[in-house]
């Protein structure tokens, strides 16, 4: 009796550990678990939503301004088109520094487009073709600030788009566009400038299966002008290594009551190319959640670090720095 019962209870045990791992596999792979349902700004109301802003040299051309009704309503999947060209297609007339302006008429954003990096070249490659094929198409002014990390200490990208914003700001860019360097966009209508509200821009991201993984994400690609990332006195600079500096610069807008924005998931399609994690940042928990206590701080006021060289490359300015 009592060897009946002990092997009842181990089929028992070993049908609630498969049942258990069924309904893990289950959460994982169903898109359900993710905040699919979300506010975002649709295709009529997206260029209502857009700041025209651009940099001095900009307002005193003096043509037409360029318009981006069509750009918007002719939005389509453009990833096969630009991806694979192995050099920036002819017609789009790259300025030392990777600076580009539409010469038919005048751009009604400028945006600087900050890239923290360090020892991704593929992935850099990559980056700067897709870009500049694909930028030109939107008629706005923009350069791509590429900022490398120098030194051997763990990563630090909050860091890195501090400077970079400073940097942007010195050149007069009133937008600013927090881009990692392995995201790139799929559709065309998903234009390079800042919104009236801090924008998470790479919404359905396909390591994500499209979703947004929880309606507080924003990281990624982050559009942002540049009078509100003073504001916030930027991101925190204590995140060395990957992890939590994204959920800390959305504590800091959620502090200061600044909602941000999304654009319909049809505009805000990107994908991630593949590469090697970051090592982890242990402290990330501990400092998220001191993160509103330190705003005023830790940030932009507080950045301290050594310009090692600033060149203007064919296709970005290079920011070396050490932290």
């Amino acid at each position: 009796m009592f060897v009946r019962l002990w092997v009842r209870s181990f089929h028992i045990y070993d049908l609630l550990i498969a049942i258990g791992l069924i309904t893990l596999i289950v959460y994982l792979c169903l898109p359900f678990r993710f905040a699919s349902h979300y506010d975002y700004i649709e295709e009529s109301k997206i260029e209502g939503a857009l700041v025209p802003q651009v940099t001095r040299n900009v307002s005193l051309q003096e043509v037409f301004e360029c318009t981006y009704s069509e750009i918007i309503a002719e939005n389509r999947f453009v990833y096969h088109l630009a991806h694979y060209h192995d050099a920036v297609q002819r017609g789009a007339e790259i300025r030392p520094g990777g600076e580009f302006r539409p010469e038919g008429c005048q751009a009604r954003y400028s945006t600087a487009i900050i890239v923290p990096y360090r020892q991704r070249e593929e992935q850099l490659h990559a980056f700067l073709t897709y870009m500049h094929n694909y930028l030109p198409q939107q008629l706005i002014h923009y350069r791509i600030f590429l900022v490398e990390q120098f030194d051997h200490k763990p990563f630090n990208r909050a860091m890195l788009f501090n400077i970079g914003a400073q940097v942007a700001a010195e050149y007069g860019f009133p937008c600013l566009i927090l881009h990692d360097v392995d995201l790139l966009p799929l559709n065309s209508g998903q234009i390079y400038a800042c919104s009236e509200r801090p924008r998470h821009m790479c919404s359905a991201l396909d390591h994500w299966r499209f979703r947004l993984p929880y309606r507080g994400l924003f990281g990624g690609v982050v559009a942002i002008n540049t009078a509100q990332y003073q504001q916030i006195n930027g991101m925190s600079n204590l995140y060395h290594g990957w992890g939590g500096e994204d959920d800390d610069l959305y504590e800091r807008l959620q502090a200061l009551n600044i909602d941000i924005c999304r654009f319909a998931m049809e505009f805000s399609e990107y994908t991630m190319l593949k590469h090697k994690p970051e090592r982890p940042n242990a402290n990330r928990v501990a400092l998220l959640r001191s993160a509103t206590l330190r705003q005023h701080s830790d940030g932009l006021n507080s950045l301290v670090y050594t310009e090692v060289e600033r060149r203007m490359h064919s296709l970005f300015t290079h920011i070396l720095v050490d932290t």
